[in-house]
């Protein structure tokens, strides 16, 4: 395990009916050129969602679901770094929530109002895990990424 700390920087951002939330989630990432940023809350809903589930492993990712219809945002959370892993759980009109690993098609209903952090003392990225099978994050310090440069 390795923990690093870093000061935070703050950035709050509100997407309207019809964007795709986790593209834009994306973009504003990369215009911004954030090296470690991670969502600190998000409320909001969506009409779609594309979801893998908790089953799915590195040789069986076809766990997937499709979701339509109208979900309030229970939950939005994860790194937004360039392969970014973000999860979330979504509440349905009758309050059943469901939830899993984001692959896209997140449609915004009325609004997301996502606030985003940065620790601007670090950067993130993902290398292939031969364990899990899955990309999984490394932390990086400044000292260690100008030695990598």
């Amino acid at each position: 395990m390795m923990a690093e700390g870093s000061a935070l920087q703050v950035h709050a951002v509100r997407f309207g009916p019809g964007q795709e939330l986790f593209g834009c989630l994306q973009t504003f990432v990369e215009e911004r050129r954030l090296r470690a940023p991670f969502i600190i809350t998000c409320v909001g809903s969506v009409t779609k969602a594309t979801l893998r589930l908790a089953n799915a492993t590195a040789t069986n990712t076809n766990e997937v679901l499709h979701l339509s219809g109208c979900f309030e945002i229970v939950s939005l959370v994860g790194t937004l770094n360039r392969d970014a892993h973000v999860h979330i759980s979504l509440s349905d009109s009758e309050g059943r929530t469901i939830g899993g690993h984001v692959l896209g098609d997140l449609e915004v209903f009325t609004t997301a109002e996502v606030v985003i952090g940065e620790a601007v003392d670090l950067q993130f990225s993902r290398e292939m895990d031969q364990q899990t099978g899955f990309p999984e994050l490394v932390v990086q310090t400044p000292s260690k990424m100008e030695k990598s440069a």
